[in-house]
């Protein structure tokens, strides 16, 4: 039985991907559940499997085809129980016949109706001789044209001489913006970089409703009046980029596409960074005692449930962000509201082969240490491994990023909206530490909690980052039993 494969709903919202890997090919037998191929979403890399057990007959995709959920990406020669059931189909096909027989009159009365329809396309000829000449006095327009970007020239000049230079008049790398001298003129006075804005016209050219769309969706970007605007033919990441040198005069240069989850990584910083104020303060925390916790109680249980940095600060930040919940909200201007939000959803940076994904522990608060270790494993693994599901991504409400394991002595994370705060974690030391009497070697922990300062003051800032240094210093007072 020919059976086609369509691009399922993978998540809510998600209507397109990208072909990243094909699993089968022509001519395989697949059984049911069975990777076909991967797919890379707005959200996340996922398997997209089989519907039936059956043989590949043909492939109607490649690698790294754009696909829409809906679309047939393979047929397959599926493996059908119900084969009875077309035999038992069969008389109702001959007993169908009779009906087609009748049906024949009615195609041959038909034909007259085709026989006079004749004359009337006779008729329409002469329209078509008709509409000749209009076309010929349409030239005579063509040439009246000509001198109107005659005039435009003076124009231009008196606005260099009066000291208002054209700027979308000059070239830079060998574009020029594709715009009239009025839309030039009314980006002028608007204030607009006419090569930020995106032309929606034939070729990229750019009309006054492009300049006024772009003043008003970045008003709403800035003021939190709206959604991010939705940029054509390129995404918003790069929306105010303006147009590249040509490298290639200074040596020899190649290009490569960015994948999915770059371009959405672009677009998150490009939106933070550029709509969000933010400070970063930094603390350190002795983590001397903490390490050795927490390899004595990695000696006594299995890998998947190993205790790293990263769960432990994740158990201590979910009760940190509950004694000062301005840290699990989300700022809403266009309604001047703050959204506190009663549970916790703590999102843990991953490097993986495909870009940094942020997968989401799920009611932090409500889980104890052990518990959460074992799920941040779990869902680290699913993530590198590309079979991370957008829903695993997504309500995060407060970031942990820690390139601990890689180096660095400190850095600056970007809070990724519509949260407020991010903390950073870098590698621990060997430190001197002052203990009142004597210097004592110390493993001392750098910390960097980056937050939205329209929401949180600095010194709540303070007080929030210093409540976890001090909690990650006495680790007693967190609970470290299974929920």
């Amino acid at each position: 039985m020919a059976l086609e494969i369509k691009v399922p709903e993978v998540s809510e919202g998600v209507h397109q991907g990208t072909v990243v890997s094909l699993a089968v090919a022509v001519g395989d037998r697949v059984e049911a559940d069975q990777t076909l191929l991967e797919l890379e979403t707005d959200k996340a890399v996922v398997a997209i499997p089989s519907p039936a057990a059956g043989k590949i007959t043909e492939i109607k995709v490649n690698e790294g085809d754009e696909v829409e959920v809906g679309a047939v990406i393979m047929l397959m020669d599926a493996e059908s129980e119900a084969e009875p059931e077309k035999e038992e189909a069969e008389p109702e096909k001959e007993e169908a016949k009779p009906e087609k027989e009748e049906a024949k009159p009615e195609k041959e009365e038909a034909k007259p109706e085709r026989e006079e329809a004749k004359p009337e396309r006779e008729e329409a000829k002469p329209e078509r001789e008709e509409a000749k000449p209009e076309r010929e006095e349409a030239k005579p327009e063509r040439e009246e044209a000509k001198p109107e970007k005659e005039e435009a020239k003076p124009e231009r000049e008196e606005e260099f001489r009066a000291g208002k230079p054209d700027l979308s008049l000059v070239r830079r790398g060998e574009q020029v913006a594709p715009a009239a001298p009025s839309v030039r003129r009314l980006a002028r006075e608007l204030g607009v970089d006419i090569y930020q804005v995106q032309g929606s016209g034939p070729g990229g050219r750019i009309g006054e409703s492009d300049v006024r769309l772009f003043v008003r969706e970045t008003m709403q970007r800035i003021t939190g009046g709206g959604p991010a605007p939705a940029a054509v033919g390129e995404f918003p990441g790069l929306h105010a980029q303006r147009p590249l040198p040509d490298f290639s005069r200074w040596g020899e240069v190649s290009r490569e596409p960015l994948s999915r989850v770059r371009e959405l990584t672009a677009d998150a910083m490009s939106y933070a960074w550029s709509t969000i104020p933010m400070v970063t303060q930094y603390d350190q925390a002795r983590i001397t005692a903490l390490e050795k916790y927490r390899k004595e109680f990695n000696q006594r249980v299995a890998a998947a449930g190993k205790l790293t940095t990263t769960a432990i600060l994740a158990k201590i930040c979910a009760t940190a962000l509950q004694a000062f919940p301005r840290f699990n909200s989300s700022l809403d201007l266009a309604a001047r509201e703050l959204v506190l939000k009663h549970s916790v959803h703590i999102g843990v940076a991953v490097d993986t082969p495909r870009g940094l994904l942020v997968p989401v522990l799920r009611e932090a608060q409500r889980k104890g240490l052990a518990r959460l270790a074992l799920e941040l494993n779990e869902i680290a693994g699913k993530a590198r491994e590309g079979k991370i599901s957008p829903a695993d991504l997504e309500g995060g409400t407060f970031t942990i990023s820690n390139l601990g394991g890689i180096g660095g002595q400190a850095f600056t994370p970007l809070v990724y909206a519509p949260q407020v705060a991010i903390l950073g974690v870098s590698r621990a030391q060997q430190q001197p530490v002052w203990n009142g009497c004597e210097f004592v070697p110390e493993l001392v922990l750098p910390l960097a909690l980056s937050y939205d300062h329209r929401v949180i003051d600095g010194a709540d800032g303070a007080r929030f980052l210093r409540w976890i240094c001090e909690a990650i210093e006495n680790p007693l007072q967190l609970v470290m039993e299974n929920s």
